[in-house]
């Protein structure tokens, strides 16, 4: 079998972007993120050492931090 023949899909070279190019929005998304995991943590600590409802009321601020970071990515493209 010669290379031309083979299954797999040739190697694709993408173009490699500046940082400054890549996303405006990247150092913002980062603490983001950040602030979601910790946010997570804490709330999932609380959630089965202490109160379930605030242990909730946690989880669901640190995932408005998620969708926050999440509309930032889909709608920079």
């Amino acid at each position: 079998m010669s290379n031309s023949e083979s299954p797999t899909p040739p190697y694709r070279h993408h173009q490699r972007q500046e940082p400054k190019e890549r996303d405006k929005y990247f150092k913002l998304r980062n603490v983001l993120n950040i602030i979601f995991m910790i946010g997570a943590i804490v709330g999932c600590a609380v959630f089965y050492y202490s109160d379930h409802i605030i242990g909730t009321i946690i989880i669901f601020i640190a995932m408005a931090f998620k969708f926050v970071e999440c509309a930032l990515r889909l709608f920079n493209r």
